[in-house]
């Protein structure tokens, strides 16, 4: 199964006509995924056979005229990481709080996997992890900057104060797909920082274009789907999810005393309340007893 992930900064004059159209189109080719949509325009990862896929690709372009093809980072998986196909209208389509930010008015320079690995190698240059502290921990680039964010909507916080501190320094960011890039170096330009680079296409399009002999990669790359975790190769990683707190789980997690499947993990055990524990208990039980239904239903000779 082919998994895309596309976005676009694009002005979107009815984004619930859009949607409704959008869905109904993903529905009739069977498509799964998420996409958000702005008026600022569209976020999101499709799963599904590669044709289907760029039959509403095609049609995106169709409706906004755009001309050249899509910004996309394709991937695959021997599953689906979707259960079903959601498209909701959002304030933005990637939350940051700042609306009023149009990346497609203004934003960084984009670069290339080569000019990339030239510029986290310049100790002049500070190069920035723009995604959450949870997903850096799973892999990032040797020496980039963690924000040390719960959220993207801190990041606003934390260009602020580095602003104060760093203003003539040049700038280079990283995110997953780009998307969060392209926010953010428009933030950093408002802030006053002249020289912003952004890495095309993010950590999925590094990882499917550089050389194994040139990969400045370490660690595994944390994505938003049932995969959790996919390696330099692009493959499914050795990363779970806690059903609790979302946040990846490695082997170690696994073997904690803190790790009860579906309750709790040694990031989010004190975390939570003991009604929250008892909620999620429960439904840890009624998960366990429709497994075991579905087994017996399937395993009949009737």
């Amino acid at each position: 199964m082919k998994v895309v992930s596309l976005y676009r900064f694009i002005d979107i004059e009815n984004p619930h006509s859009f949607r409704d159209q959008l869905e109904k189109l993903c529905n009739e080719l069977g498509l799964l995924g998420t996409i958000l949509v702005a008026t600022e325009g569209f976020n999101g990862t499709l799963a599904g056979s590669e044709s289907a896929i760029r039959i509403v690709m095609d049609y995106i372009c169709d409706q906004f005229n755009i001309v050249e093809e899509l910004d996309a980072r394709w991937t695959e998986s021997d599953e689906a990481p979707f259960r079903k196909i959601r498209i909701k209208v959002k304030n933005e389509i990637v939350k940051l709080g700042r609306p009023d930010i149009l990346p497609h008015k203004r934003s960084g320079q984009h670069v290339d996997v080569d000019r990339w690995n030239e510029l986290i190698l310049d100790p002049n240059i500070l190069v920035i992890d723009t995604r959450n502290h949870y997903e850096i921990e799973v892999g990032t680039f040797p020496g980039a900057l963690d924000p040390g964010n719960d959220s993207f909507r801190e990041f606003p916080y934390f260009a602020k104060e580095l602003a104060k501190q760093s203003i003539d320094r040049p700038i280079a960011m990283f995110c997953t797909g780009g998307i969060r890039c392209e926010k953010a170096s428009a933030l950093m330009l408002e802030l006053g920082f002249e020289d912003v680079y952004q890495l095309q296409g993010g950590i999925l399009n590094y990882l499917s274009e550089v050389s194994d002999a040139e990969n400045k990669w370490s660690g595994e790359c944390f994505v938003f789907d049932t995969r959790v975790a996919i390696d330099r190769d692009l493959a499914e990683g050795r990363y779970v999810q806690c059903h609790a707190c979302r946040r990846p789980l490695n082997t170690t997690d696994l073997v904690s005393p803190d790790y009860r499947e579906g309750v709790s993990c040694p990031q989010c055990v004190n975390e939570a309340d003991e009604a929250r524990i008892l909620r999620l208990e429960e439904r840890r039980k009624q998960v366990k007893m429709s497994a075991e239904r579905e087994s017996k239903h399937i395993g009949s000779k009737n």
